[in-house]
């Protein structure tokens, strides 16, 4: 049984997850490389710590940080698009020295369905795929099979599609743009309260060593998604370009859908 979980990465998705965590019992550790955050961690019960990753070495206290953990999350965004010179991989392979040296037994890596490659005859992606050749993808690549790969741990891997909710939507960004490309690419969104609650479902029915695709199990093509979402919002329209040929996938979500008997909680 998991009795305490440290969270590294405590934003957007990682802090209401160590949250609903705290709310199932569960003693939790946050990080958060923002020191003006620790006080919004330690008032709603999770021990706070400042933490950030570099990829020569590990700067706050991660050795406390990672004590007496039966579990570790890894949700730490690359930074590959503000940084692209960037080695990520060399600062997971940082924290990876840690979870050894902690003996943490169980981690959980939040990934993303980037690593899968668009092509033009719109793939179905489950298990097996083509890796996308983007740097971003090499990286996130890498790091899955060096934590799959380590015999100290269990690692399971959530690839997530777009992460979406109320306040945070692509919609909202592309109402009124021109010139969008890729109108017949079908969605792989997801959102953000059936993230957590998939997250807490692995927990909780100990569902380690292996690899996950989650994405809300529709995908109509972006042209009349987000056609149809800036009608329903009273939002204009983003018109898309409709002379070059779309690219994308469609990530399946069965293998989920199987192991945790999961019924999803939003529809998009």
């Amino acid at each position: 049984m998991i009795k305490q979980v440290s969270v590294i990465g405590c934003g957007w998705l990682g802090f209401p997850l160590g949250i609903a965590l705290v709310n199932k019992g569960i003693t939790v550790k946050g990080s958060t490389t923002s020191n003006e955050k620790l006080k919004r961690l330690r008032s709603n019960n999770i021990f706070p710590f400042a933490i950030k990753l570099t990829e020569d070495r590990i700067l706050g206290d991660i050795n406390s940080f990672l004590e007496h953990s039966d579990l570790l999350i890894i949700n730490v965004p690359p930074g590959l698009r503000k940084h692209p010179n960037k080695n990520h991989i060399a600062e997971i392979s940082q924290l990876i020295e840690s979870i050894i040296k902690n003996q943490i037994q169980k981690v959980i890596y939040i990934g993303s369905t980037s690593v899968f490659k668009d092509e033009s005859n719109i793939p179905i992606i489950g298990s097996n795929f083509k890796p996308n050749n983007y740097e971003i993808a090499k990286q996130l690549i890498e790091i899955e099979n060096l934590l799959m790969s380590n015999s100290y741990f269990k690692t399971t891997i959530i690839r997530f599609g777009g992460l979406i909710d109320e306040n945070r939507h692509p919609g909202n960004f592309l109402s009124g743009r021109s010139g969008v490309k890729n109108p017949k690419a079908p969605i792989n969104l997801i959102h953000k309260e059936d993230c957590i609650d998939i997250i807490a479902q692995i927990i909780e029915k100990q569902i380690f060593d292996t690899v996950i695709n989650a994405v809300y199990p529709a995908h109509p093509t972006r042209k009349s998604y987000y056609t149809s979402y800036s009608k329903d919002n009273n939002l204009p329209p983003p018109k898309f370009e409709n002379t070059a040929t779309s690219k994308g996938k469609i990530v399946e979500s069965e293998k989920l859908v199987q192991l945790l008997s999961y019924k999803f909680k939003h529809a998009l």
